[in-house]
């Protein structure tokens, strides 16, 4: 039996060009012209994937979201204009259910080849994605979202020490930003160590992701910037567009040093970049690397020669992993020290001794 697809959009040009790019993957094609149409649709039939644009009348794109989310959990992607000149109302999507995001440049971009093959490679990994899954995803604490929903003021936490005796490394993709909001809502005033993490995202995207974490968390959430220090009890979001990496000073200080040179990497940044520029800084012992849901093999790499120098690492286990794609492939290569379920990564980094 065929997969079904809902596509929802309220420009016909948009419809009829997304569903020209999904054809090929042999799905069944609908389509709605808003939020309250895509919200009947959805109710009435299960879906294997919706995408969904987010500025309609009648019903915006997050609404329809949560209502789709609390009736008839579904894979949503979110493909609007807006998510490339407005990131945070893309965060407010994935808070209420989106699974994943990609920026629509402008229509008559939708079929250039990169793209085309964003769009049909994310299509295809969320269809995979079951119901169930969904509904345990949902169940997830709400720690984080109610500190950014709050905005509360925080003061900032300056650690008393700034030497580095370990440092936390984090990869994660599709699916990842509320885990990554869950984490940093969870590390205590008192943490520590630093925490770097790389969010594949576009460069338009991390600083509002960054702002969104630090709203999230007690400590100090910043976007990576070229020689920026890296202190205990902060948390790095790489920014989009550039690989970071890490540099000892002779001081014995450690920095960030950004690296605009995309190389091999299909990600930018790429967490097996910033893994592998960490062991030349610090000890294997010294480092816990951590491969969270994703599409693709970023980090796979990584894990292995982080595991191999002495750090400790995990994997998210496929029962929690929206998508299993990229901690299976650390896992099956041999990078994985514990493959765990993400409630206990969650503990487990938040109570690193």
């Amino acid at each position: 039996m065929a997969k079904k697809i809902l596509i929802v959009d309220d420009s016909a040009l948009v419809r009829k060009q997304l569903s020209e790019v999904i054809e090929v993957l042999g799905f069944d094609i609908e389509t709605a012209r808003n939020g309250q149409e895509a919200v009947t649709k959805a109710t009435l039939t299960q879906y294997d994937v919706i995408t969904m644009d987010i500025n309609m009348p009648v019903m915006n794109g997050i609404e329809a979201v949560k209502q789709i989310m609390a009736k008839q959990p579904t894979p949503i992607l979110m493909i609007s204009s807006l998510t490339t000149e407005d990131a945070a109302i893309t965060m407010d999507a994935l808070d209420a259910g989106a699974i994943d995001y990609i920026a629509k440049p402008g229509t008559m971009n939708i079929g250039k080849e990169q793209n085309t093959k964003d769009i049909l490679e994310k299509i295809q990994s969320l269809s995979r994605i079951s119901p169930r899954r969904l509904r345990n995803r949902a169940s997830r604490a709400p720690v984080a979202r109610q500190r950014v929903a709050e905005g509360k003021e925080k003061s900032k936490h300056i650690p008393e020490n700034t030497t580095l005796t370990k440092i936390v490394l984090i990869g994660s993709s599709t699916g990842g930003p509320g885990l990554i909001e869950q984490i940093c809502a969870s590390l205590p005033a008192n943490y520590k160590y630093p925490v770097c993490i790389v969010q594949h995202m576009p460069e338009q995207f991390t600083k509002a992701f960054a702002e969104r974490l630090d709203r999230a968390s007690i400590l100090n959430v910043h976007q990576s910037a070229q020689n920026m220090d890296v202190l205990p009890g902060n948390i790095y979001i790489a920014r989009g567009g550039v690989h970071m990496n890490f540099v000892k000073k002779v001081s014995g200080k450690v920095v960030i040093r950004e690296d605009q040179n995309k190389g091999k990497n299909y990600f930018q940044p790429s967490v097996n970049e910033m893994m592998l520029s960490a062991l030349d800084v610090f000890e294997g012992s010294n480092i816990i690397g951590v491969l969270l849901t994703g599409i693709g093999d970023d980090g796979a790499d990584g894990m292995v020669k982080l595991k191999k120098m002495g750090a400790y690492t995990l994997g998210e286990s496929e029962e929690s992993a929206t998508v299993y794609g990229m901690p299976r492939e650390a896992y099956e290569r041999g990078g994985v020290t514990q493959q765990l379920d993400f409630k206990q990564i969650l503990k487990t980094i938040a109570t690193l001794k």
